[in-house]
């Protein structure tokens, strides 16, 4: 039996990276899978490729071009969404950025749109949803935080910030939704290869590698394996958790 079959399941920033894999995960699964991210042609390309993972096990996808800062445009998708399938049962709030600097050197617009789309995107979009599930008595938001909300990071003041903030919400919303039949937990990979690395020097990736245990970078898949697990009745009782999905680079 597929983990996932006929969930009705968001996902943010779904058109890449963790994000792609996790959608591709959840519709493996047999989820109906709801792409979100910026770029019409990347969420037209993944939503191909959730149908296609999605062939054997009844998975199904849509796609919006969302913008997780605008309210607007969220509160539309939601209201799309409620409309077409009667229920949300998860979201997946994946959508975040990086604009690095050390605490000196950042400018305030490198601050605001980080913490714009990493923090507020986040708060936005659980709100969104959140009626929903409290009205139908169930649901799961995952969020995604990193070892860098727990354990800090040089050169990411504006990073660092928002993903410790996603640990916060998870908390509280776990206390305040739990009651309502509502899971909320969140993720914190470490190093990924995911697109984000390409533009970064390879001797830095090189010495990231060296400090993981594991001798490698996590796959965007081990990310998603995680999340759909959470996702799951098989996680019923797991609420209020910061799942480390690190290879040990923080041991």
């Amino acid at each position: 039996m597929s983990k996932l079959k006929n969930k009705v399941c968001i996902i943010t920033g779904a058109a890449q990276g963790i994000g792609l894999a996790t959608a591709l995960k959840f519709a493996q699964e047999g989820a109906t899978v709801v792409v979100c991210d910026i770029k019409a042609e990347a969420v037209d390309a993944a939503v191909v490729q959730c149908l296609e993972a999605g062939a054997a096990s009844g998975g199904r996808a849509e796609g919006f071009v969302v913008d997780v800062t605008d309210r607007a445009q969220i509160d539309a998708m939601v209201l799309t969404v409620k409309e077409r399938h009667n229920r949300i049962d998860v979201l997946v709030n994946n959508a975040g950025i990086t604009k690095d600097a050390r605490l000196i050197k950042m400018t305030e617009a490198q601050f605001d749109a980080v913490i714009d789309v990493n923090l507020r995107g986040v708060f936005n979009c659980a709100q969104a949803v959140a009626d929903t599930m409290i009205a139908q008595g169930s649901g799961v938001i995952l969020n995604a935080s990193s070892v860098v909300g727990i354990y800090g990071n040089f050169g990411q003041t504006n990073y660092a910030a928002t993903k410790f903030g996603v640990i916060g919400f998870t908390k509280t919303w776990s206390r305040e939704l739990g009651p309502k039949g509502i899971r909320v937990n969140a993720v914190a990979p470490g190093f990924i290869d995911t697109p984000i690395l390409s533009t970064m020097p390879e001797k830095v990736v090189a010495q990231m590698r060296g400090e993981v245990p594991l001798g490698r970078l996590g796959r965007p898949e081990e990310i998603a394996n995680v999340y759909a697990f959470l996702a799951s009745d098989e996680a019923s009782y797991v609420n209020g958790a910061v799942l480390e999905v690190a290879g040990g680079l923080t041991v």
